[in-house]
């Protein structure tokens, strides 16, 4: 057996995996396990099937110790799906973070932390609890706050909120996997106080120390504040604080985001100059092995025990140790010896975008480069019948520089080829010129930290070298940063497109691993392969076929405002209706739009001149190229309106018109004429009906009653199966007549908390309740998306809460709210 780990890893792999899907009760888990090790001691013969249903079941068991509720002072017990004002008493995880969020060249700053609760306070009365929680408060908070320090805090706890619609960021889901199931609100950092529990006053932790002395040396002789030395701090020491999403953006579409993670490369760096260094002084390989490994793991301690960092120096310790003890190195053993080691301490690890990258990168170098390498010696291979010294010199002289371009290319392309999926699915992006960009960009991050690893030595005893170092790592950090921009304007440098399915990604897993290790054409299989992978593609294309012509329309739930997102078969037909306003534009359309693959907006739709929707109409437009703003000939007096549809340099210059019976595309516009001129904007509202395999969608906006009176008297047929209405400033959507006129199947509302004026009042849902339809609310169910296919039609919630109100729907029925033609 060549890679034993490797078998027992994937085994207790598959035991979490298992977990994930189906909870059992705890002590059953226990009893089984217990169970399977006894009869393993005693059933010699059939040992080795006991031992593997073992280590299915450890991997079980060890997932539902970490996620089952085991004590009656669980917040998941005392808090429940409550919103409550707490005071909670409790351990910081680690020091508190800060993170920048730039809004019109503004930035405003949010202290992030995480907390091991002890105790919580409700109505004055202290009660034990249990927990991890996060918090999150407005400002800076005050460095007398770190890790490992007894704190109290005040706030409004309640369990995350999940994602405001398809193909966003899952926040909740995100820290569930940290084992975090609530979040803290804290109103200003003056909710915050610390707890004295010794003689003694705590000193924080040897990571904040480090932090602090390493960016005093690494600022040596460079400004304060600049964002290279930023950067620098950021890729040195994991200081995140520096990685605004305007920094990240040319990082992340160029697939170079992963240098400034404390991850693989920054280990291998530090452990490959120590034993170049170590073994130079003719240091025996044990002895380097007892003093390097030691340095990297007080690396990882100094920059906060990172998981990217913990996982990489676990694996270069076991490599480390294999080459010390002069053991034949085998990186597929090594890598899955790392992941179970880490899998036994924390188990969900395994469902965090970051160590799926990490082992997928490196997993699929291990199995990818070797038939890379061989392809790569065979191109390059020079005449065998000549002998070198025959070989002109220019050629020799360039065999260096293009073995090692050829060789980083090939560990590039399978780096690139084991992450397509992940960076697809968590980020939604596919990057061609990551390909070329960590050519440039990993050879200048490596040549930055080397002269960060040399400011750091040199900076106890020889200041004016430590300046020298900084000065050369500020000049690779600032190329990088230009490389990163130049990489990401160039013409298809990155796409936007769609997350794929767990399925596909093991389907390409499978065909990729498969194809190029040659276990799909091994003689044995090679019938069973081609039949498997004739039955995949069938299975594809069947999908396919099936839904290649159905219709999408989502509305988002933004403050105050709402946006319509209408995916039709292609690109050219798609058309968002609106985009809020431009903090709505920039945190929820831009990237609902990013997730569902668009790159290019064919058209723009501006229903009135209300700020809430229109605001960010300039961002949509230059972020997604847009083609065609539509809007109508009526006049309003918003300054931000008038900006959009009369400014000759701004996108508008593909500005369209369009009135009542003006048709486009799938929709037709009901209201208004051009010479209406109602006194609230509201009334003056573009009013849509869409038909789409036979199903009527009737788009409304914030049409007041006026409005409303006006599209009866001009529209016999208003019949629709599907209404969708905004909340008007001055009076209440969807009338009785209008809804008698339209006789809906499913009406949805798009409201909000805030302003209050957006609010769906107590009035509004008994009324619409008493039609007996289906009634929807975007405060209350996030984002709804409706789909259209040839014989039926269904609406669905992001928040998996019930499609409809309790008196048209019986509680147990499925998420998706199903019709029939």
């Amino acid at each position: 057996m060549n890679r034993p780990l490797a078998i027992v890893a994937l085994l207790y792999v598959s035991g979490i995996l298992l977990g994930g899907v189906l909870s059992l009760y705890l002590p059953w888990l226990f009893a089984f396990s217990l169970g399977l090790a006894g009869a393993s001691f005693i059933w010699s013969a059939a040992r080795i099937y006991l031992l593997v249903l073992l280590a299915v079941l450890t991997g079980w068991t060890n997932l539902a110790t970490r996620t089952a509720v085991i004590s009656p002072c669980d917040l998941r017990t005392l808090v429940g799906t409550n919103l409550e004002f707490v005071t909670l008493r409790g351990t910081l995880c680690d020091t508190p973070s800060q993170r920048v969020y730039e809004h019109r060249d503004r930035g405003s700053w949010r202290t992030l932390a995480r907390i091991h609760v002890a105790a919580m306070q409700r109505d004055t009365h202290w009660h034990p609890a249990f927990g991890r929680v996060a918090v999150a408060t407005p400002g800076l908070l005050s460095e007398n706050f770190f890790g490992g320090q007894t704190i109290e805090v005040t706030g409004v706890i309640r369990p995350p909120k999940g994602p405001a619609a398809e193909g966003l960021f899952d926040y909740r889901t995100y820290l569930r996997r940290q084992g975090i199931y609530y979040q803290l609100l804290v109103e200003s950092t003056n909710d915050w106080r610390t707890v004295v529990t010794g003689d003694c006053p705590p000193r924080p932790p040897l990571a904040d120390r480090f932090r602090h002395w390493s960016q005093k040396i690494l600022a040596a002789g460079l400004p304060n504040e600049d964002e290279s030395l930023h950067l620098l701090w950021a890729m040195a020491l994991g200081w995140t604080t520096a990685l605004t999403d305007e920094v990240s953006e040319p990082f992340m579409r160029t697939g170079t985001m992963h240098i400034f993670a404390i991850s693989g490369l920054h280990i291998a760096l530090i452990a490959g100059i120590l034993v170049s260094l170590l073994r130079v002084l003719q240091m025996p390989r044990g002895l380097c092995g007892w003093l390097v490994i030691p340095v990297i793991w007080f690396y990882t301690a100094a920059t906060g025990w990172q998981s990217s960092a913990i996982r990489s120096t676990i694996m270069m310790s076991v490599i480390i140790v294999g080459w010390a003890i002069k053991r034949p190195s085998d990186l597929l053993n090594s890598l899955a010896a790392a992941g179970f080691i880490i899998l036994l301490w924390d188990p969900q690890q395994l469902f965090q975008a970051s160590f799926q990258l990490s082992f997928f990168v490196v997993l699929s170098i291990a199995l990818l480069l070797p038939p890379l390498e061989q392809l790569r010696q065979r191109l390059l291979q020079p005449e065998p019948l000549l002998p070198p010294e025959l070989r002109p010199r220019w050629r020799r002289w360039l065999d260096g520089p293009i073995r090692f371009l050829t060789t980083s290319f090939a560990t590039s392309l399978a780096a690139w080829l084991g992450s397509l999926p992940l960076i697809a699915t968590y980020f939604h992006l596919f990057t061609p010129v990551s390909l070329a960009a960590n050519l440039v960009i990993v050879p200048l991050s490596s040549l930055a930290l080397m002269c960060n690893l040399g400011s750091l030595l040199c900076g106890g005893w020889c200041p004016w070298l430590s300046a020298l170092f900084n000065h050369s790592g500020w000049f690779w950090m600032a190329a990088m940063v230009k490389c990163s921009d130049g990489f990401a304007a160039l013409p298809g440098a990155y796409y936007y497109v769609t997350a794929p399915t767990p399925a596909d990604s093991i389907a390409y897993y499978t065909l990729l691993f498969g194809i190029t290790s040659g276990k799909l054409f091994a003689p044995r299989i090679r019938h069973w392969s081609a039949a498997a992978v004739s039955l995949l593609a069938a299975i594809g294309l069947f999908q396919w076929f099936n839904h290649r012509n159905d219709t999408r329309i989502t509305v988002l739930p933004l403050s105050g405002g709402d946006s319509i997102f209408l995916d039709a078969p292609g690109r050219a037909d798609d058309l968002l209706v609106d985009c809020g306003n431009e903090s709505a534009a920039e945190f929820l359309v831009k990237p609902f739009l990013h997730g569902q693959g668009v790159n290019r907006l064919g058209h723009l739709l501006l229903t009135h001149g209300d700020l809430r929707h229109i605001g960010g109409a300039n961002l949509v437009a230059m972020e997604f190229k847009v083609g065609q703003f539509l809007t109508s000939s009526v006049r309003f007096r918003s300054p931000v309106y008038r900006q959009i549809t009369g400014d000759s340099d701004s996108p508008s210059k593909h500005l369209r018109p369009i009135n009542r019976r003006d048709p486009f595309g799938a929709w037709t516009v009901l209201h208004p004429e051009a010479q209406d001129r109602f006194p609230d904007a509201d009334d003056n509202a573009i009013v849509l009906r869409g038909e789409f395999n036979g199903v009527r969608v009737l788009l409304c906006s914030d049409l007041g009653r006026p409005g409303q009176r006006s599209l009866l008297d001009r529209e016999q047929d208003l019949r629709a199966s599907v209404v969708v209405a905004g909340i008007p400033a001055n009076s209440e959507p969807l009338g009785d007549a209008l809804l008698d006129a339209v006789q809906p199947r499913v009406i949805i509302v798009s409201a909000s908390e805030v302003p209050s004026q957006e609010r769906a009042t107590k009035e509004l849902r008994a009324r619409l309740e008493r039609r007996g339809v289906p009634v929807f609310y975007t405060s209350d169910d996030g984002a709804l998306t409706i789909t259209f296919r040839p014989k039926t039609w269904e609406v669905r919630t992001i928040s998996g809460s019930d499609l409809s109100r309790p008196q048209s729907r019986g509680a147990g029925e499925s998420r998706a709210l199903l019709f029939h033609q």
